[in-house]
């Protein structure tokens, strides 16, 4: 026997029911309410704000890198890859990126959608000032700093969608940033490993 779907009459409250086949012994059932009218979410009929996928990337190990001359964003390699459905969706980006630093000078980290910084997600312009998405400033060989990010982006199109987390300074000298250690990482219970995780998830609009 198939599975069927069945009707009931709807005298003294109507009923809706989901039935397996025969030679199953997990029946379902599913009642609909009879004081509003409702839609059953669907792949391609969601909600504005239902979650359609998400995709995530998460680095254990731990890398090194080196950003020059303090105009150039570094790190494409960590990056979360998704694919919108619909031009009209969302696409919600949390980031935590962990990074060990030990100039005097501040770092700056910005969100890059498909190898270019995403304007919407940076600061507004203010004299000479760093325009990002977010950064933070350590001097000590054991410092570590975790940085979080959150962003919807926009991006108008099926077409797939590359996000990554790119660090640069203001030093004239390469700097070294350490990602998911400290500087300085002696083998000691008093220096850690971290984690750092890209999320993407696509939103309905």
């Amino acid at each position: 026997m198939t599975a069927k779907i069945k009707l009931n009459a709807a005298s003294g409250g109507g009923s809706f029911s989901l039935q397996a086949p025969s030679s199953s012994a997990n029946n379902r059932v599913m009642t609909l309410p009879d004081t509003a009218d409702g839609t059953i979410l669907t792949t391609t009929n969601p909600k504005s704000g239902n979650i359609i996928q998400v995709v995530s990337t998460v680095k254990k190990d731990t890398t090194s890198v080196d950003v020059g001359s303090g105009n150039a964003y570094d790190f494409t390699a960590f990056n979360v890859v998704i694919t919108p459905t619909s031009t009209s969706n969302k696409v919600l980006v949390l980031a935590t990126v962990s990074v060990g630093w030990n100039s005097t000078m501040p770092f700056f980290m910005n969100l890059q959608v498909n190898g270019s910084v995403c304007t919407d997600a940076v600061g507004d312009a203010a004299g000479n000032r760093k325009r990002s998405s977010m950064g933070g400033f350590q001097g000590h060989t054991g410092g570590i700093e975790t940085v979080n990010l959150s962003f919807v982006h926009s991006p108008a199109s099926t077409s797939t969608q590359t996000y990554n987390i790119a660090f640069r300074h203001d030093s004239s000298q390469t700097k070294t940033l350490n990602v998911n250690r400290s500087s300085g990482d002696s083998d000691s219970n008093q220096n850690g490993r971290f984690a750092s995780s890209l999320i993407a998830m696509e939103v309905a609009a």
